[in-house]
Order: C-alpha cells, then sequence, then structure tokens
C-alpha cells in the first residue's frame, strides 16, 4: 500500500540515507525543470572561454555631464563610420576602441541601476562616475559611489567640464580621496581621467583606460552555452507589441528560440542592433531590442532561453500567477521593506544579532556628522549599524529605491520626504523617521537596540500648500497666500514650513480666510490666506506642511 510522508519524516529519511532531496511546492514542477535544465549552463565559466566586451554604466550628479559624454562616445562610433547610421537610444549600446569592444548602459542614473539591484540583477562590471571640476562631489555623487560599492563594482572618475574658468582639479582629487576613491597620481587605486565633453578633450584617453580596466578583470564568457540576460528596459510598442532591451550575459540569443522572461514569455521574431539593423543573433555583453515576447516584461528580470515553447508558456504562467498572489511578486516584507527599528527590536527579544541599516539625511553637513557619530556611538555586540548612504537636503525617492534595495530605514534629520517619496515609501513599505531633536533620534534608536520602544506617534500629513505672496494687514501681521496643492488644510492644525526641504519653522495655523471668509478648512485646489501663530519670516515658494499625530498602540 502507498503511504504518504510529512515533508520532515522524507527528509529525516534522506538525511539517514545520505541523499540529497530538494522539496517543491506543487505547481511549481515546472520552474524547477526549466532552473535544472539551466543549471548544466550556470557551471563557472571555464578559465579557456573567450573574454567579453565589459558593461559599463556611467553615473553622476545632475548636470555634470553624463548625457554630454555618452553623446560624445557616440558620436565617434558614427564619426568612425562603424555600421553607418546614427545610434538609436535603445537603452545601450557598443563602441569599438583599438579593436576592443565596450559596452555602454545608458540608464537614466542610479535610480535605474538600483531598481535593477533590487531585483537581484547584477548588470555592470564597472562604473564611470562623472564630476564636474567647477561643481566638486555633490549628494548624487555620492549616491552614486554608494550604489556602485553596495554593488561591489570597480569605479572609475571622469572630472569633465576642465575647460571651464572655476574648474578645480585637485580640489575634486581630494573630495574624491575624503570619500575613498584615492585617485592613482596621488598614490592610491582610483583611475580618474581629465574631461571636458563638451570641447572633446580627453575623451580618447577615457576610452584607453576602460579597455585597460576591462583587461584587468579578464571578463569572459561562453558563446556556445544557452543564452541568459538581463532586460534592461521594456515598452508597448504600437507596431511591433511588447519590446525589451535585453543584455546578454552569457551564450548566443538567435532569432526563433523560446525564450522566458521573469512573467513572459515568447518566440524571439527579431534581434535589432543598437544602429537599428536586425541582426540573427547576440553574443555575450551585447545589447538588443527583442521582439516577440507575449507581455512587456520587468526591468531587471532574467531572460533565459527555455529547450521548448511549452515549457517556456507553463513557467512564465506559473510565475504570473505567482506575482499575482504576492502582489509586488515578491516576498513584501523579505525584500521591500526596510529593516524597521521594531523588526531590530523582535530579533534583539529573540536573542539573535541584528544589523540596522540605515540611510540618514540631514539638513546640513554638520548635523548629518553630529548624527552618524551620535549614531556610531550606540553599536554593540549584538546590534551593529550600517549606514548605507549618508546625505543633504529632502529625503528623495532614490532614497526610498535604495532603502527598499538594502532594508534600510530612513533617517530624516530636520528635513522631510517630497510627496512623492512619501507614496512611494508607503508602496514600498519603507520606515521614514522624521526629527528634530537629536536627542529624541538618538533615544528611539538606543530604546530599539535595547529592545524597549515607547510609544510611537504616527504622524499623518494633512495638507499641503505653496506660499505665493505674504500681505501685511493692520492690527492682524502678516498672512501667507497661499495655494493649497495637496489634502486639507484645517484652522487650529500643526504645521511646518519647508524651504528646500528643510524645516525653517513650525506652529499652528491660527487663522483660515477665504477672500475675506473665515473658514475651517481649505481643500486643494483653493487658494487662501493663512495667519500663522508666531509667523516667522517667509518667502514666495515656501511650502506648508499641516500634519495631525496620532499614537500608535504598540503589539
Amino acid at each position: 500500500a502507498t503511504q504518504t510522508l510529512s515533508d520532515d519524516m522524507i527528509e529525516l529519511f534522506a538525511a539517514e540515507i545520505g541523499a540529497e532531496i530538494s522539496l517543491i511546492e506543487q505547481g511549481e514542477e515546472q520552474e524547477v525543470e526549466l532552473l535544472a535544465l539551466l543549471e548544466i549552463d550556470e557551471e563557472e565559466i571555464p578559465e579557456d572561454a573567450p573574454g567579453r566586451p565589459p558593461i559599463i554604466t556611467v553615473m553622476g550628479h545632475v548636470d555634470h555631464g553624463k548625457t554630454k559624454l555618452l553623446d560624445q562616445i557616440r558620436n565617434a562610433k558614427v564619426a568612425d563610420g562603424e555600421a553607418g547610421g546614427i545610434t538609436q537610444h535603445i537603452g545601450a549600446y557598443q563602441i569599438v576602441k583599438d579593436g576592443s569592444v565596450l559596452t555602454f548602459i545608458d540608464t537614466p542614473g542610479h535610480e535605474a541601476f538600483t531598481t535593477m539591484r533590487a531585483r537581484g540583477a547584477e548588470s555592470t562590471d564597472f562604473v564611470v562616475l562623472v564630476v564636474a571640476a567647477d561643481d566638486g562631489v555633490m549628494p548624487q555623487t555620492l549616491e552614486a559611489i554608494n550604489h556602485a560599492r553596495a554593488a561591489e563594482v570597480p569605479i572609475v572618475v571622469a572630472i569633465n567640464k576642465i575647460d571651464r574658468e572655476n574648474a578645480d582639479i585637485q580640489k575634486v582629487m581630494g573630495q574624491l580621496a575624503e570619500n575613498d576613491l584615492v585617485p592613482e597620481s596621488w598614490g592610491g587605486e582610483t583611475v580618474t581621467v581629465e574631461i571636458s565633453a563638451l570641447e572633446n578633450l580627453g575623451i580618447n584617453e577615457l576610452l584607453e583606460n576602460l579597455t585597460v580596466v576591462a583587461e584587468v578583470e579578464d571578463l569572459r564568457a561562453e558563446p556556445t552555452a544557452r543564452a541568459r540576460g538581463i532586460v534592461l528596459e521594456s515598452n508597448l510598442d504600437a507596431g511591433k507589441g511588447p519590446v525589451a532591451t535585453v543584455l546578454i550575459q552569457n551564450g548566443t540569443l538567435r532569432v526563433g528560440e523560446p525564450v522566458v522572461a521573469g512573467a513572459s514569455w515568447g518566440r524571439v521574431r527579431a534581434l535589432i542592433n543598437d544602429t537599428g539593423d536586425q541582426v540573427k543573433e547576440a553574443g555575450p555583453s551585447t545589447p538588443v531590442q527583442l521582439l516577440g515576447l507575449n507581455e512587456v516584461a520587468d526591468a531587471g528580470d532574467e531572460i533565459m532561453v527555455a529547450p521548448t515553447e511549452r515549457l517556456a508558456s507553463r513557467v512564465a504562467e506559473r510565475r504570473s500567477h505567482h506575482r499575482r498572489q504576492t502582489g509586488l511578486g515578491r516576498d513584501a516584507h523579505a525584500l521591500s521593506g526596510g529593516a524597521r527599528l521594531e523588526d531590530i527590536f523582535e530579533q534583539i527579544q529573540k536573542g539573535e544579532a541584528a544589523n540596522l541599516n540605515l540611510v540618514v539625511k540631514a539638513d546640513m553637513h554638520g548635523s548629518l556628522e553630529a548624527v552618524s557619530e551620535s549614531l556610531r556611538k550606540l553599536e554593540r555586540e549584538d546590534v551593529k549599524l550600517s549606514f548605507v548612504h549618508r546625505g543633504v537636503g529632502r529625503i528623495s525617492e532614490n532614497d526610498i529605491q535604495l532603502a527598499s534595495t538594502t532594508n534600510a530605514t530612513i533617517i530624516g534629520f530636520n528635513v522631510r520626504p517630497e510627496r512623492k517619496a512619501r507614496d512611494l515609501a508607503l508602496e514600498e513599505q519603507v520606515e521614514i523617521r522624521s526629527y528634530e531633536v537629536i536627542y529624541e533620534l538618538i533615544g528611539d534608536i538606543e530604546a530599539a537596540m535595547l529592545g524597549l520602544l515607547a510609544p510611537e506617534y504616527e504622524e499623518i500629513v494633512t495638507g499641503d500648500a505653496e506660499v505665493r505672496e505674504i500681505f501685511s494687514v493692520p492690527k492682524i501681521g502678516k498672512i501667507a497666500g497661499c495655494y493649497a496643492t495637496n489634502g486639507t488644510i484645517t484652522r487650529g492644525s500643526k504645521v511646518r514650513f519647508l524651504r528646500e526641504g528643510t524645516i525653517i519653522w513650525k506652529g499652528e495655523v491660527s487663522s483660515l480666510k477665504r477672500f475675506k471668509e473665515d473658514v475651517r478648512e481649505v481643500q486643494a485646489g483653493f487658494e487662501c490666506g493663512i495667519g500663522l501663530s508666531d509667523f516667522q519670516d517667509l518667502k514666495a515658494g515656501d511650502v506648508i506642511e499641516t500634519y495631525e499625530e496620532k499614537e500608535i498602540a504598540r503589539t
């Protein structure tokens, strides 16, 4: 007679006879079947495998010249008459320098880079960090450095805009050294190249350095293997249907092959290269647009060739079903939510060693240093603190993305999240804690680390209004003429004033008017006059944020 065994019994029995087993949920057989077939190709790439072109991502602060640099590199390709026509923007392209091929990923900055890493995709071999010689290391430069470090990829620095009168290369090198990127000319290991993307100076030298770095990295791939790669971006084209830009990482992808990319599948109908030509196949480190998927894939999805179309469709359907069931298709707690203070509290109570990841943003560099140093002193044997990113300025969507990727809690000192960042934090279940008193901040973290959290007040932002003009009214004083942009502004509610995301004053709404009438509340989309409890010096463009506090019962 047949008998059903529980998972535990099967495991015990397997241990006794020394067998290896893999327990899978019902319906996941196809996924395992496909992965088992692909495991054959997952073996270590042999040492004598051919070299492959390096994959390079260009990052840096806004307006430091990333796009201009990429355009110059692209133009060099067109000028050399390689493959004729102007390079089309498929999100990635290749150039040839002295016989060596280089692949550039043209991302919209580190947001895309982080999103891909959040999905477990490692798509870059090294990063070119663009820093303007007249501006130096800026907040987004630091973010880019932190993103590249988190991905553990080498960084090559391009010091741009050296043609500017106020360019100060030595100052930039000093700032790089402060961030552990010590230039080679200073005895360090960081390759730095001085360029002007505008004047086309130093571009050749940069490309030469990139080929040298690539040789040192000794990158290899097996072109004969079953193709696998990564989806860089995808969209729905009116004429072509779902189009995915994919970067082949190993093997060769050919027209006609069945593929599965995340929860989408299909047969490769056409491959289009970065010059807009149709090609029959794409080898390692080659970016191509792929036509033939049944639906739009997600950026960061792994794409692989399946043995049969039937297996590809079954795996995609299985994944699609799984994603629908789990909301965003990932374990909501393990990946998307930051490691909140409450989680740390639980881990400590269970006696486990815990690691609290933090993204710290402050209004000024001095406050940032003070907060960081105070937090560092709280470290204990069983609780380690690590700063994923520290920066000056408002809490942005980038910070939320980074916190989501690294399971971090965001600490804001005298700064607030933008509206979009707040919405994204809710969606990604990232915890943002804002403080204005350093002792409260330290007290909270210390309490969490000791496993004693005091009652928490949830702050609900009820409305935002933008100051358009300031009016002086006899006997009353000054009134801020505002336009309500979000939510509802209510008389008597607590209020804080933000200038560039930094808190400049707090108080209460003492009077609220629509034209000359006193009103209790004003909805978004209307203009109003706001009188404040003890008026501070405001300017047009400042933002009023009203909020209320609600105590959350601890469990």
